[in-house]
């Protein structure tokens, strides 16, 4: 598999995602969404402040829903870069009856700041509307999928001499799994907090990110969110956790 073709391919979409995003805003037939500009400081590998964009857009047809959305940050420190991230995901979902679905997803990140140069995942699975009523919405999924890391070489420079640990890809079985949890307390208010983890033989990340969500009037919102992420086995000389706090304003359309 040629996998900087695969990075070419993930990026042109995430491109043409992103330069599309003013045109769907002023047509919004079946298509709901926002885009995002944060700022926010950063734990971990990272210890820095960052500004970060974002983009979700969704489409709903008969028992058919698209997704889409990608999201970059990006900091400095007295001039040098501290801090460069993309991720892009994609997913299609069919309704199978009220509650119950069937998904295919696909997602790819660029973290400069991790052990990796890429992380890639393609799979599908069920899914299951727990709840969902007028304040509440709680949808759970799992399946298996393809997960590949391609690993940066690393030195290790703890033992003498320096030894080199040569870049690898890593091409193993995963199993992803997620929840999807939000609660509007109100017209103007809404608490979310989306769970996913995605488990493979050499290592299993877990994310977790809280936002509450206030409007300031019918296209603009201001967000406050928490994001944890783990990785159960990083490469040499990485925290296997890093945690990121951010402020953002939000402008939505199509809802």
């Amino acid at each position: 598999m040629k996998f900087n073709s695969i990075k070419i391919i993930f990026a042109a979409a995430a491109a043409t995602a992103l330069v599309a995003f003013p045109a769907v805003a002023q047509d919004t037939d079946g298509w709901s969404g926002e885009g995002s500009f944060s700022a926010g400081s950063t734990t971990g590998n990272t210890e820095t402040t960052d500004l970060g964009l974002g983009i979700a857009l969704a489409k709903k047809t008969g028992v058919w829903t698209y997704g889409l959305d990608a999201d970059a940050d990006y900091g400095e420190i007295d001039g040098f870069e501290s801090r460069n991230r993309f991720r892009l995901g994609g997913n299609v979902d069919r309704q199978i009856n009220d509650r119950l679905f069937g998904f295919g997803q696909a997602s790819y990140e660029n973290d400069q700041f991790s052990g990796y140069d890429s992380r890639i995942f393609i799979g599908g699975g069920l899914g299951y509307n727990v709840i969902e009523n007028a304040a509440t919405k709680w949808d759970v999924r799992g399946g298996p999928g393809i997960k590949i890391d391609e690993v940066k070489q690393i030195v290790d420079n703890t033992v003498a001499p320096a030894v080199i640990i040569p870049a690898e890809t890593q091409n193993s079985f995963g199993i992803t799994a997620s929840s999807n949890f939000s609660h509007a307390f109100n017209d103007a208010v809404t608490l979310t907090n989306d769970t996913d983890v995605l488990y493979a033989e050499e290592s299993t990340q877990l994310g977790n990110v809280i936002a509450l969500t206030a409007k300031l009037s019918d296209a603009l919102s201001a967000r406050v969110s928490f994001d944890v992420r783990h990785d159960t086995n990083p490469p040499l000389g990485f925290e296997d956790t890093d945690t990121a706090t951010k402020v953002a304003i939000v402008y939505g359309f199509g809802k």
